[in-house]
């Protein structure tokens, strides 16, 4: 048993040094056919610039790199028997992508050089064609391995590319041999910044969540204290924001770690990553929860939601699984600034259930509005108006920021942008917290909690806060009309003479 632990541990302190890479790994992936080549994308990366160095290696820590390790193409057996065209790896920065294919005569662009522009001399027949880059003349990178006679694998040399130039690099292996359509390819390449292993547009979004841990920290030194001191005046809906804020917390925590691990090794750790996406979704679902629970008057005007509880509760999974499965997809085992298409069907869902959130809110705060209004409780629908006002404000805010992305990303289809891309989830992050610290300022406990709190019979609407009496204090006397004055004097004047009788009877006795 203490042998099986040495190990164990002897292991886990192996672990970092072996898996120091930002790795793009190839598990026997197919390569595809576009136009007359036969592509494979093998990742994207924005890469920070680096100063040239002479005696250039891998395993200087302030260096930009792409290094391939081990990678390997595979044909089948039936297909070994002759050779083949190179196999070509190319490596080019998103700049330079009109230097990569070329069209005779003005047509369609060609990856592979076509017989009418081979018999041009501007290449040769089954090469790729790319042309030297005008800031570069030693970009693009385009190196390669042919398959010979009866060989199944075919492996590329080990190699380093130092990355001098700050841009969006791509990877990508073609071929231009018919022969391989069926070819598949092994191994990993390792990109790597001059500050670790994160991807471009990744690296600053570790900055900004370690930043939101000390917001957060800083939000719930203030409510979990207040919370302390008024104890006995806490509400249940006081304690809905205590967890959100709780589930803020581990969130921008997890996401911390998720990032300086990832950065450190250039593994993503995808233990810390499943959990930081769930106490993200988590969040994301109490805190949309609790703002319709408001809006609805729980606590307020109603002490239940009655039937409406198991269709809130039915809203709130749903958009917890969609969430959930959209931000696995989109960060789980993901190393790379490219976005894959399949995002786009999970994202339509998400926002279809953010709208039914946003249009069953505003219905349910016109209602509560109403209430408020009718029974004339002058400090709860100040503080539902300053709410409502702030919802608002978020929401148009939202509707803006969702219009600036669409053109962010409709003008940015080669990610050219990626050093700015960042600010797009942090900006979202950035404004929920905003909305909770609203919330926080405007129900946070004190010794007046209660006054917040639903009072009275919730069987009777009329008679619902007859008994609060901070209510009955905050109800203006209206002017009472002539006649109602005249009937209210005459009552009061019969009342007195029939007063005076007893009064002079007690005078005799």
């Amino acid at each position: 048993m203490s042998l099986h632990l040495l190990l164990l541990l002897l292991l886990l302190s192996l672990t970092p040094s072996l898996l120091k890479a930002s790795v793009h790994e190839y598990r026997s992936e197919r390569f595809m056919s576009k136009g007359n080549a036969f592509v494979f994308h093998g990742g994207s990366e924005g890469i920070y610039s680096s100063s040239p160095s002479e005696n250039f290696t891998s395993d200087s820590d302030s260096l930009s790199f792409i290094r391939f390790e081990k990678i390997t193409f595979r044909r089948p057996e039936e297909v070994s028997n002759t050779s083949s065209l190179p196999i070509h790896a190319v490596v080019f920065e998103v700049e330079d992508r009109e230097n990569i294919g070329g069209s005779a005569y003005g047509g369609q662009r060609a990856v592979c050089c076509t017989s009418d522009l081979a018999k041009l001399g501007v290449c040769s027949h089954g090469e790729i064609i790319h042309h030297p880059s005008s800031k570069d003349s030693a970009w693009p990178q385009v190196f390669g391995v042919s398959f010979v006679e009866n060989e199944l694998s075919a492996t590329l040399l080990t190699r380093s590319i130092q990355i001098t130039r700050t841009g969006m690099y791509n990877l990508y292996f073609i071929h231009c041999d018919p022969g391989l359509k069926d070819l598949v390819v092994e191994g990993k390449t390792i990109w790597k910044n001059p500050g670790g292993y994160l991807p471009g547009r990744m690296a600053p979004l570790m900055y900004f969540y370690g930043f939101m841990s000390l917001a957060f920290v800083l939000l719930g030194i203030f409510w979990f204290s207040q919370c302390a001191r008024f104890w006995r005046e806490v509400l249940p809906l006081q304690n809905c924001v205590t967890l959100v804020i709780t589930l803020g917390m581990f969130e921008m925590a997890l996401w911390y770690f998720d990032y300086a691990e990832f950065n450190e090794t250039g593994v993503r750790p995808t233990v810390i990553t499943i959990w930081a996406v769930t106490f993200g979704s988590i969040k994301r679902t109490c805190a949309r929860v609790i703002i319709l629970m408001v809006s609805m008057g729980y606590g307020v005007v109603r002490p239940t939601l009655g039937g409406f509880q198991s269709k809130v509760i039915m809203l709130g999974v749903t958009f917890f699984a969609a969430s959930e499965t959209l931000e696995l997809l989109e960060n789980v085992g993901a190393v790379s600034d490219f976005s894959g298409k399949a995002r786009l069907f999970l994202v339509l869902p998400v926002a279809v259930l953010d709208a039914f959130f946003i249009i069953w809110i505003f219905k349910s705060l016109s209602a509560t509005f109403k209430k408020l209004q009718t029974r004339r409780l002058l400090v709860k629908l100040d503080i539902y108006r300053k709410f409502t006002n702030a919802l608002a404000v978020a929401i148009l805010v939202s509707l803006g920021w969702i219009c600036y992305e669409l053109y962010f990303k409709s003008k940015d289809v080669y990610n050219e942008h990626w050093q700015n891309a960042w600010i797009i989830p942090a900006f979202w992050q950035l404004l929920s917290f905003s909305l909770l610290i609203v919330i926080c300022s405007l129900w946070a406990p004190s010794q007046n909690s209660t006054r917040y709190a639903f009072s009275g019979s919730s069987g009777d609407s009329s008679g619902e806060f007859e008994k609060d009496d901070y209510t009955l204090t905050l109800i203006k006397p209206s002017p009472i009309p002539s006649h109602e004055v005249k009937n209210t004097s005459e009552t009061t004047s019969l009342q007195a003479d029939k007063e005076e009788p007893d009064l002079e009877e007690d005078k005799r006795e």
